[in-house]
């Protein structure tokens, strides 16, 4: 046979006549070696996507996380006590928060977006934003370890204002306890909102993420709301039915809806409309017949849809809200999200349009841990 240099992977000899049986014998030789090779690869987790290509959902430590005793000792004893109490503490997982089922079922679709697609980025890609200084971090990733989330990007920005990491990242959504750094990322054109405990907890799908968004002043702009608010219900109707077929201006959360509207197609065109792992709903005080027409046909003119579109024409929204058990529900106005806390709903205010009372002059102090 010819000369081979050393090293030199060798051609399979193939016997010149394989006895009966050779082929199935070297099958689980075969096999064994692949589960060898393959025990010796470490689990490594998913690769982190360009923010450019994600869906990028920021979060603070305080949505994620239940971080009431450390705000209290901020508040009470100051920072140096507090960042003492929580080194003291770093071996102690924080408990969830209120944005921690929406923080799993978003790695839920993940998981089955990395199934069928496994070479995309376009994924959720969660971000803990918080103004807290670097020597919480121990803690921090301790819990975020503890919980085994997929949690890769922490902007600490030790007290600083988040807004521009929060462009940086090109975020879609930022969740947040801390009212006022919500409404700085709504003046800048940031999807936002602030995240409230319900009062009692509900179990909500581990399987499937649910979103459920009011219409007004959330989709879309506050324009409906401002009628109402300067000249009553009655003008209110006769504006909508004129204007039926002009779509509403956008409102903040649009580009959000937009985004999981854009995952939910990947789904689709796999077949898999009826399994999908996203589930939108429109639930709005509107009533269907005098007003419902031209939010649909708004959300038509830009190619969305909501999966359930629910008129309450005035009704309560915490008694629906019971029954669809969203991980989270956005509304513009305080009056709805407490209606929804009140029956176990994850609720967040969007700071956004005429319903929105004048702004405080003095900020009420707030932790380092809050965002």
């Amino acid at each position: 046979s010819p000369s081979m240099e050393p090293g030199e992977p060798r051609e399979p000899q193939e016997p010149r006549e394989p006895g009966p049986g050779a082929e199935t014998a070297a099958a689980p030789l075969w096999e064994e070696a692949k589960t060898f090779y393959a025990n010796l690869a470490p689990k490594k987790k998913p690769k982190s996507p360009k923010p450019q290509n994600a869906v990028t959902i920021a979060v603070s430590s305080r949505a994620l996380f239940r971080m009431d005793e450390e705000q209290r000792i901020y508040t009470e004893q100051g920072v140096e006590e507090y960042v003492r109490y929580q080194l003291e503490h770093e071996n102690e997982p924080f408990s969830p928060g209120p944005a921690f089922p929406f923080v799993k079922a978003l790695e839920a679709v993940n998981r089955r977006l990395r199934e069928l697609y496994p070479d995309s980025e376009d994924v959720f890609d969660i971000v803990l934003m918080t103004n807290n200084h670097a020597q919480v971090g121990v803690r921090l990733i301790n819990s975020i370890n503890h919980y085994d989330l997929f949690i890769e990007r922490f902007c600490m920005t030790g007290g600083n204002s988040p807004i521009c990491y929060l462009k940086a990242y090109h975020t879609n959504l930022y969740l947040s306890a801390d009212a006022e750094k919500v409404r700085e990322a709504i003046d800048e054109g940031i999807a936002a909102a602030t995240i409230f405990s319900p009062s009692r907890d509900v179990a909500v799908s581990q399987s499937q993420l649910r979103v459920a968004f009011d219409g007004d002043a959330v989709l879309f702009s506050d324009e409906s709301e401002r009628i109402v608010k300067a000249h009553g219900l009655d003008r209110f109707f006769e504006h909508e039915k004129a204007h039926e077929n002009k779509p509403l201006a956008q409102g903040p959360l649009k580009g959000f809806l937009e985004a999981l509207g854009r995952l939910q197609k990947k789904f689709y065109s796999k077949g898999l409309r009826l399994e999908c792992p996203i589930r939108t709903y429109l639930v709005t005080a509107r009533s269907a017949a005098s007003s419902g027409a031209r939010a649909l046909k708004t959300l038509r003119s830009w190619g969305l849809e909501t999966d359930e579109a629910l008129f309450l024409a005035g009704a309560p929204k915490g008694p629906l809200l019971e029954k669809i058990r969203p991980h989270i529900f956005f509304d513009d106005q305080m009056f709805h999200v407490a209606g929804a806390q009140e029956m176990g709903t994850v609720a967040a205010h969007v700071p956004y349009g005429v319903a929105q009372t004048p702004r405080r002059t003095a900020p009420v102090k707030q932790a380092p841990s809050a965002q």
